[in-house]
Order: structure tokens, then C-alpha cells, then sequence
């Protein structure tokens, strides 16, 4: 018997890289309606705010002067970059140059970080005021917890109901809302009769397995959404959060709806890959790719962050 015949077997490489699950491009960006290019590290957007005719009360009268709202936001810009280097012995060693797919992971990461930067920017603090230093919050007006006949609930059609009632009430343009949930969301609505009954939904979501519209809303999901790291009051026969005895608790999912003119996406340089040799890296190929990007929540009535049951 030949104990040398191992020594020769071959070992066999695929030809291709396989790229694991991920998220590989914004969901956000393409429904942003105002997207502004900047130059510098902030810029300003005024505000008009509502105004109401006067009656003239008689002839010669004097004029009455309204006293239109006026107000100032101001976004931000921040620099983001990703970076990895190939050595002229890696290409020498594998069947493959492994460029092309850092390029693919690189853009794909690039994708998910503006998301982050987009969802931090509806959810979180907006600075306005001549000189844009004064913080405001989302008020807990925009805020709501889900709730079904016995409490706090993962998203149900009630729930929508609330959602459009509250942006109508504000007189949010029909056009262009949008849901941004999680897969524990989807799941939960295809539970509902009215969304998987083809009487009520012409989506007919059980033929294709997901929620695309629904109400006038256009369901966009993604899993990076954040989750509430302190405990919410709220009302659980109403869902108002900032009243009532109850809570919603740690770890609940922070999701919301918007209209897409709610945001202003301020983009200073859009995505950008450069490949080149690094002396000081032995002359290894550096990928590289950059970015710009801020943004910005426009008006408050028009995005309601909710709550859900994980």
C-alpha cells in the first residue's frame, strides 16, 4: 500500500466569491423625494409655516398685517469612508482577483450606512433657529404604540388605521407615505384577514408572501431599524404616547412612517471607489470608497414613529 499517493491529491478552488446575505443597496434613498447637494459642512432651509386670511371689515379701513411663521433648519454634513488593501501576493496565491468583490462589498456597505444615516435623521434630533443651535425632538404627538383589543401588539391593521387617520388629520399629502417596518412587522400583517383577503387588498399578498401597499402606505422593509432602550408610557386603550399608566417595553421595535418629502437627504459627494498602490503597504492595492452625506427632518407632522411588539 502506498502511503505517498495523499501527498498528490488535488485540492479545488471555485472560481467565483460568494458574497454571504446582506442588505447590498439603500432601500431609503430611491423614495426620498428632496435630495440637495451641498457644499461645505452645513447648509440652511428656511420654513414658511400656515397663514390665514383676513376679513376687511370696512371701507378705508387699515390693512392688518399677518404675522407669518418663519423658521430655519440646518443638516450636517459627515464623511464616511471604507477601505481594505489586496497584496500583489494574494492574487499570486488564489485563482482569483479579489478587487471586483471587495468593490461589491464596499457598495453594499456603503448602501446600508445611508440608511443608518437617514433613520437616525427622521427618529432623531433636528437643529433649527437663525444659527441652527436649538435641538428639537420628535414629540411624542408623532409617537404611537400598537395596540390590539388586550394592549401593546405587534403592527395590525388598527394600527394602520391610526397611522392614516393621524396623517390626514394633518393634512399630509396622499402621496408618497411610506412604512418602514421589519420582518417581524411583515409577518405580523400577513396574520390579518384584510391584508391576505383578496376582497380587501389587491396586492393579494399571500400569492406573492409579502405586504408592498396597503391603506395608501408603501411598506419598505429593513432590519436596521433601532429598538427602545428605556421603558414608554403610554395609553394602551389609545396607543398615545406620554399619557396613560401603561408601558411599552425594553426592546420593542422603533419603526415609522413618513411622507417622502419629509426628509431632505443633503448629499456632498455621492459614493466614489478609487483603486491604487500603497508604497508604504509594500505596493498593495488599496480599494477605496468615500462619501458625503447628512440629512435632515424637514417637518414633524409629516413622520409618526410607532411602536411594536417583538
Amino acid at each position: 500500500m502506498s502511503y505517498q499517493i495523499p501527498s498528490s491529491f488535488v485540492k479545488q478552488f471555485s472560481s467565483n466569491i460568494y458574497h454571504l446575505s446582506q442588505q447590498k443597496e439603500s432601500r431609503l434613498m430611491p423614495v426620498i423625494q428632496r435630495k440637495e447637494s451641498i457644499q461645505g459642512e452645513e447648509k440652511y432651509f428656511d420654513r414658511i409655516g400656515t397663514v390665514e386670511v383676513m376679513e376687511k371689515v370696512g371701507r378705508h379701513s387699515n390693512t392688518t398685517f399677518a404675522d407669518t411663521p418663519y423658521s430655519r433648519r440646518r443638516i450636517s454634513m459627515r464623511d464616511y469612508f471604507w477601505a481594505d488593501l489586496v497584496d500583489k501576493e494574494d492574487k499570486l496565491r488564489i485563482i482569483h482577483n479579489p478587487e471586483s468583490e471587495y468593490s461589491k462589498a464596499a457598495q453594499a456597505s456603503m448602501g446600508r450606512k445611508m440608511d443608518d444615516i437617514m433613520i437616525a435623521a427622521i427618529l432623531g434630533t433636528v437643529y433649527t433657529g437663525k444659527n441652527g443651535a436649538t435641538p428639537i425632538s420628535l414629540p411624542d404627538s408623532q409617537k404611537y404604540g400598537s395596540i390590539n383589543g388586550s394592549g401593546f401588539s405587534e403592527l395590525n391593521v388598527e394600527t394602520l388605521r391610526q397611522l392614516k387617520f393621524k396623517f390626514d388629520s394633518e393634512e399630509v399629502d396622499e402621496m408618497n407615505r411610506i412604512i418602514v417596518c421589519g420582518a417581524s412587522e411583515i409577518r405580523a400583517m400577513l396574520r390579518e384577514t384584510e391584508i391576505t383577503n383578496a376582497d380587501y387588498n389587491s396586492v393579494k399578498a399571500l400569492v406573492s408572501g409579502e405586504v408592498d401597499s396597503f391603506m395608501g402606505f408603501k411598506f419598505i422593509r429593513i432590519e436596521r431599524l433601532p429598538y427602545t432602550t428605556a421603558a414608554i408610557t403610554f395609553d394602551a386603550a389609545t396607543g398615545e404616547v406620554g399619557t396613560g399608566s401603561d408601558s411599552i417595553p425594553v426592546g420593542s421595535k422603533r419603526c415609522f412612517a413618513f411622507a417622502g418629502d419629509a426628509l431632505i437627504a443633503g448629499i456632498g459627494a455621492n459614493p466614489s471607489a478609487r483603486v491604487s498602490e500603497r508604497p508604504d503597504k509594500h505596493y498593495a492595492n488599496q480599494i477605496y470608497y468615500s462619501m458625503s452625506l447628512g440629512g435632515m427632518r424637514m417637518e414633524e407632522v409629516k413622520v409618526i414613529e410607532f411602536f411594536t411588539k417583538q
